[in-house]
């Protein structure tokens, strides 16, 4: 059993949280709220964004760290405060753990600026160097180069678009054509529980010493056409869309996953489909 500490419990990394307690290891959340986590977990309230609310974590030593936060709002400033001050904070309450093997920091795929050239099948994969076009790709790249000089191994996770069962923009936008986006570009997205479950497997992976990248892309097998998801979901729900016109495709990116694949780790929702169906049952 293992001591793992994930830090920003919201979504993502509850779903993560629970995974491993599953597993049998000492699960220590940290939030910024009072709430509780599942099935008794401790939890820790803290912000990561000032240092002198993090003492609780000097004497915890744990085994791994999986760094899940998100900023509260889209402004430089906060991302700056929550993935680069809010990581450095956490690593400078860990310089005496010797127990540490493993930090996680969940990115986003952001930090790919590129587009995707016309006429072409060509994927993104990780051997592709991140070149941000804005503040939250610059930034998150930023909290992931903090990683380079660790003592321990680290690894960064490139989350494309997540959904999931309280992540319904997608599901809503498909009721109301008015809304839907000028442009019909490539578009990329993982299922909540897939995410959680690759960065649990991974913890796993790490734990017992075998061989893990220092970045993933995590986006499912299909990388789809914005108009194509948005169609499908409307069809759906019984919405009628015989009066939209598809207009041309221009930007967005299309994504590999080939090297998440190649851990050997199995998506329960490889395309939009299958995840979105069982969302949509459920409504």
């Amino acid at each position: 059993m293992a001591r793992v500490l994930i830090v920003g419990c919201g979504d993502l990394g509850t779903a993560v949280a629970l995974q491993l307690h599953q597993s049998q290891h000492e699960v220590i959340g940290l939030r910024i709220s009072q709430r509780s986590l599942p099935e008794g977990m401790q939890v820790i309230q803290a912000d990561v964004t000032k240092l002198d609310t993090l003492s609780l974590l000097t004497n915890l030593n744990p085994h791994i760290i999986i760094y899940c936060v998100a900023a509260s709002a889209q402004t430089d400033k906060s991302y700056h405060a929550h993935y680069v001050q809010g990581l450095k904070n956490v690593l400078a309450t860990q310089t005496k753990n010797t127990h540490l093997q493993h930090v996680f920091f969940v990115s986003s795929t952001r930090v790919y600026g590129q587009t995707h050239k016309q006429n072409t099948q060509e994927l993104l994969d990780e051997s592709v160097v991140a070149a941000p076009a804005d503040f939250g790709g610059e930034r998150l790249l930023e909290a992931e180069n903090l990683l380079v000089n660790l003592p321990c191994k680290s690894t960064s996770l490139r989350l494309s678009g997540i959904y999931g069962p309280d992540r319904l923009f997608l599901v809503n936008t498909a009721k109301d054509p008015s809304r839907w986006p000028v442009s019909n570009a490539w578009s990329n997205r993982i299922h909540r529980d897939d995410a959680a479950g690759f960065i649990a497997f991974l913890a796993q992976k790490s734990l017992i010493q075998q061989p893990i990248a220092n970045c993933y892309i995590v986006t499912d097998d299909i990388p789809t056409l914005q108009y194509d998801v948005l169609i499908w979901l409307a069809a759906q729900q019984e919405v009628d869309v015989s009066h939209v016109q598809t207009p041309a495709t221009q930007g967005g990116k299309r994504l590999s996953n080939q090297l998440l694949r190649e851990t050997g780790f199995q998506l329960n929702y490889p395309n939009y489909k299958i995840g979105y169906a069982e969302i949509l049952q459920a409504l």
